[in-house]
């Protein structure tokens, strides 16, 4: 499913190296996670992953079902099967909810040479998949993200994901922000979408989240690289300990 090999990546900007030979493997249907402490490329890689602009990748390669990513557009990422949900999902203004996602569905189904979704299909789709979600109709009928609490802006982005249907999907922190009830609601619809197609990456700074998504894989990020990779344990070790044990550990 996702493979990278020996990622190195600067920030253009500061000139500044972020990940120095990051190598990882997500087999389809399973989940992974990956925690550390702040500053440690986490979120970078996901950045670096989905195409955001900012960041230079000087070595390395990453695929997703044998297809470079690196060489892709943002946009034929997605087609491809990637989703990044963000870790700040962020407002806009004036884009009706169901526009937005209509027309991101339809984008990826033209490009993958697929028939589009009619207006009536379409609006099935979406209220079987809110209605599973726990998600308000009236949510639907606002402008993206706009007035949404920070539990509204998550479980958007997991019926984005719903919608979509993703082969490779990246929680960037999803679980920021968000109180014990509207964490177990947005790790619920995440769980509802697991399937033998689908692989996870779920960034998180915080076991908790782990109980209810429950990976397949730990791994600890520190200093721009994979340092330990582990089962479910690995991540209560470091809620009991901390990382300085395992930082100690590596080196």
């Amino acid at each position: 499913m996702l493979e990278i090999n020996n990622l190195h990546v600067k920030l253009e900007e500061e000139d500044k190296v972020i990940l120095r030979g990051v190598d990882l493997k997500i087999g389809a249907g399973e989940v992974h996670a990956i925690m550390g402490p702040n500053g440690s490329g986490k979120s970078t890689l996901s950045y670096v992953l989905s195409g955001r602009d900012g960041y230079e990748v000087t070595e390395g390669s990453a695929t997703l079902d044998a297809q470079e990513l690196l060489e892709m557009e943002p946009e034929e990422r997605a087609a491809a099967g990637l989703f990044l949900a963000f870790q700040y999902p962020v407002e806009i203004p004036g884009v009706g909810n169901m526009t937005f996602l209509r027309t991101a569905l339809n984008a990826q189904k033209k490009a993958r040479g697929e028939a589009e979704v009619s207006a009536g299909d379409f609006l099935k789709l979406v209220r079987e998949k809110a209605k599973t979600l726990k998600i308000d109709a009236e949510m639907l009928k606002r402008p993206v993200n706009v007035g949404f609490s920070g539990g509204e802006k998550k479980r958007n982005e997991i019926l984005q994901m719903a919608i979509l249907e993703p082969r490779m999907c990246i929680l960037d922190e999803t679980d920021s922000g968000l109180d014990v009830d509207a964490m177990k609601l947005v790790s619920d619809g995440v769980n509802a979408l697991r399937s033998a197609g689908r692989s996870f990456l779920v960034i998180t700074h915080y076991q908790r989240l782990l109980d209810h998504i429950r990976p397949d894989v730990v791994h600890i990020m520190a200093g721009g690289r994979i340092v330990k990779t582990g089962g479910p344990e690995l991540a209560l070790e470091v809620e009991t300990n901390g990382y300085a044990d395992i930082l100690d550990e590596v080196g």
